[in-house]
């Protein structure tokens, strides 16, 4: 059933039209001279039209374009072509060619009162905000003219999308009722406080939200819009038109749709490629041109030429916040956790949506359990896993995941190396406790990151120790290539570890900055640009390191050329040491899997073989594949084999004192 609303607005639209009838047809009596109105009546106002308790979509799309009365009825001449069938034929009368049966600028000038020139200027608001489209067949005055689609259906009070902007910018999906943390409502009033400062839509500041977190971004800005009632609309930055003259049309369009619609813009610039300059420079071409309510969101921060923009930084939710929200969500589930949801919101930054997903999704695994009644796997251990899960997705595109494996028992340390190790674990489980609880992160932020840096040859177990503290912690570990981090251009570097740092944030992985050699050493005097750059590169990663909020391992094999302003600054320094002829031959006894079949292997004969652990764990694989190949257990004369592979590989020779005896 039609609204009253919308039935009164149909009803003013047909008696405006019908106002233009009747002007077409006194014009057409007097080109036949049996004209029987008086000049006032030829004036039939809008006036007379009866009056509605708010006012039309007519008079909202004047006051919206400020058009003149000469131009609402040229738009209400072609509204009549559309509505009334009658239109045709009084057109060709009223222009006295049966041909010309629609409206023309020629027309509009001869027939409609307070006619003027003006429209023809490429700024008129018919032609500026193209709510008339001119045809080329003719000349300007006897061209065909016809009203916009998107106007038509403003004018006809129906929802329409302009299909110019269809698939590039869309509304934004109702927003959660979730309410806004405080942090995040906070950020979202002092968005509307910015924009209190402008007196119309075209007067609003540039808004810029930069963070990592792209629904956080959002949420804020669709609470900022919904306060001051605008309607909120996405689009990706990618979609933005390179060319110029695309690109000043698209914005136009936007514009005109904007007015319409009473609406803000969302800039979605997260993913864009900056090394693409024609990209780069269209975005900023856009912002700086576009004069309706705009939000730029980032994980960098953009920089116009001119126009300024008003930036806020979007931090992640707090602990206590994360905390609430899942109290909130779990309700009573939170008890039979057993303070597992504490260790959660100190483990894990997620965002508001994520933490429901979780939440969600464990209830559904609660569910199951209570119908299995052997069920192996803790109610707490799952939602651990589902917030590694969610977590890590974002990390697997910027470094390698290693699947954790090793146990304490796999590891060939001495004692005080393995009590380095256990601390490290300790610090990690225990820091909620120490910065939160007992505050010491009311000291602030700096030097709150747990960091350590493994130091020792190739294949003496800074790896392994690392995948052994994360499968304690239940944590993703990362590898990161430094080698592949650092760049010779200015400034990628830092980029390049600020996305790696502000991902790994989210799931408190373990990040493991492989062959940290390629970054670090002595730091030098600085002689010149690149010295003061690398420098700045070294610095860089360290205050990120110092923040973050997980542990971050460096390992290196060269030591001693690591400056010693750079070592205090690191919590943890284990030296891994070359494993001596006893740890050696506790490597092989533990080296085989129990299922592995083996026959007369003499583990202390085999210590002799002056390799690291890698290379002891290379030579037992390969021995492995022989022996599995011969069809017979892993004995002595496969490890001989394998060895002589594994020291050609190295560059060595196998002296007949390191396998004396083993055949």
């Amino acid at each position: 059933m039609l609204s009253n609303r919308y039935q009164a607005n149909f009803q003013n639209l047909l008696t405006s039209v019908d106002r233009i009838r009747q002007l077409l047809e006194n014009h057409i009596a007097r080109l036949q001279q049996q004209s029987t109105q008086t000049e006032s009546e030829r004036q039939f106002a809008p006036e007379s039209i009866a009056a509605q308790n708010s006012p039309s979509a007519l008079e909202q799309l004047c006051t919206i374009f400020d058009l003149s009365p000469f131009e609402r009825d040229i738009l209400l001449l072609c509204v009549g072509m559309e509505l009334d069938p009658n239109f045709e034929l009084l057109c060709a009368n009223a222009q006295g060619n049966r041909e010309r049966n629609y409206p023309t600028l020629g027309l509009a000038l001869s027939v409609l009162p307070n006619s003027h020139w003006s429209v023809l200027a490429s700024q008129s608001p018919l032609q500026r905000w193209q709510l008339i489209e001119i045809g080329k067949e003719h000349t300007l005055t006897q061209s065909p003219l016809r009203i916009d689609k998107r106007i038509l259906c403003y004018l006809l009070d129906e929802p329409c999308q302009d299909e110019q902007l269809a698939g590039i910018v869309k509304p934004m999906p109702p927003a959660s009722p979730t309410p806004l943390p405080p942090s995040h409502q906070k950020l979202a009033e002092q968005l509307v406080a910015t924009w209190s400062h402008g007196s119309d839509t075209s007067s609003f500041p540039i808004v810029q939200l930069c963070g990592s977190e792209v629904t956080a971004k959002y949420s804020i800005a669709a609470a900022a819009c919904a306060s001051v009632g605008f309607n909120l609309n996405v689009m990706e930055a990618s979609l933005i038109p390179t060319n110029p003259h695309e690109l000043n049309h698209f914005i136009q369009r936007w514009f005109r749709e904007a007015l319409l619609t009473n609406s803000a813009l969302l800039l979605n610039c997260d993913e864009v490629n900056q090394s693409d300059a024609v990209r780069e420079f269209a975005i900023s071409q856009f912002i700086e041109n576009l004069n309706s309510p705009l939000i730029v969101t980032s994980q960098e921060r953009q920089h116009p030429r001119q126009r300024p923009l008003i930036t806020f930084d979007v931090p992640s939710l707090t602990h206590s916040e994360q905390l609430a929200i899942w109290n909130s969500n779990l309700g009573t589930a939170v008890a039979e956790l057993n303070g597992q949801v504490e260790a959660l919101a100190s483990q894990f930054n997620l965002s508001t949506p994520t933490i429901l997903a979780a939440c969600l999704k464990v209830k559904g695994e609660m569910g199951k359990t209570e119908e299995e009644e052997n069920s192996t796997s803790p109610i707490q251990n799952q939602l651990w896993d589902i917030c590694r899960t969610m977590a890590r997705s974002r990390l697997d595109d910027l470094a390698q995941r290693i699947d954790s494996t090793a146990t304490w028992e796999d590891l060939v340390l001495p004692e005080q190396q393995r009590q380095t190790l256990r601390d490290i674990r300790a610090h990690v489980q225990q820091r909620t406790k120490v910065y939160q609880n007992w505050g010491f992160a009311g000291k602030g932020g700096r030097g709150l990151g747990i960091s350590a840096l493994f130091s020792g040859a190739s294949g003496t177990g800074k790896t392994m120790a690392a995948e052994v503290i994360a499968q304690e912690l239940r944590l993703d570990l990362y590898r990161i290539d430094l080698s592949a981090v650092v760049s010779k251009y200015i400034g990628e570097t830092e980029k390049n570890l600020r996305r790696i740092f502000d991902t790994a944030e989210t799931g408190g992985a373990i990040l493991l900055f492989d062959e940290a050699d390629a970054l670090f050493g002595k730091r030098t005097e600085v002689k010149d640009s690149h010295d003061r750059h690398a420098n700045v590169e070294v610095s860089y990663l360290l205050q990120r390191m110092e923040a973050y909020q997980g542990l971050a391992i460096l390992t290196t094999n060269l030591k001693g050329s690591l400056d010693q302003a750079f070592l205090r600054r690191i919590r943890f320094v284990i030296a891994f040491p070359f494993p001596d002829a006893k740890a050696r031959a506790e490597i092989w006894q533990r080296i085989f899997p129990s299922r592995t079949p083996t026959q007369g292997l003499d583990v202390n004969l085999l210590g002799k073989l002056n390799v690291a652990g890698g290379n002891i764990r290379n030579i037992a694989l390969n021995a492995a594949f022989l022996a599995a190949e011969a069809g017979e257990a892993v004995m002595m004369k496969h490890i001989v084999q394998a060895a002589k592979s594994e020291y050609f590989k190295l560059e060595r020779s196998l002296t007949d004192a390191e396998v004396r005896g083993w055949v």
